[in-house]
């Protein structure tokens, strides 16, 4: 098959295209490596709340640019699912903190595994601290620039 055939993505197509690609791969590859856990993009969900004890539903959209019921959806599955715990912020009672739960604090190791057999097969190594420095900023920027839409 010619390169030019895969999703109908070609040289002159926006960068963004490449990186949606890119995604929509990892996350088809870690889905199949770990199919007794049913998540999709709650994967990316639990490793932000794991990496960020505390976080608000508000943080979630901030830092993952998904929709409020996008995000409230998949919190509720992964409290259901026992994931994630929600605590009532001291500071705010209005808002909640999320935290993982045992059951997620033991499944995200597994999941930056899978990652990172990935990143190995698909050619990304620890040389390429620049360009994953360069796509963190543009994320950063992205956010930044949409935080207040």
């Amino acid at each position: 098959m010619q390169e030019e055939s895969y999703e109908g993505i070609y040289d002159n197509s926006p960068f963004i295209a490449w990186i949606h690609n890119i995604s929509k791969n990892q996350f088809k590859y870690l889905n199949s490596r770990i199919a007794e856990i049913d998540m999709g993009h709650e994967m990316r969900f639990i490793m932000m709340i794991y990496d960020n004890p505390n976080i608000s539903q508000d943080g979630l959209v901030n830092m993952s640019g998904q929709s409020k019921a996008n995000i409230a959806k998949s919190l509720k599955k992964l409290e259901d699912e026992g994931y994630i715990k929600r605590e009532v912020n001291p500071k705010n009672r209005r808002k909640y903190m999320l935290k993982t739960t045992p059951k997620g604090d033991d499944v995200v190791p597994k999941i930056r595994q899978i990652s990172k057999d990935w990143e190995r097969e698909v050619g990304i190594t620890e040389d390429d601290v620049e360009l994953r420095k360069r796509i963190k900023e543009i994320a950063i920027n992205g956010m930044n620039l949409t935080e207040e839409l």
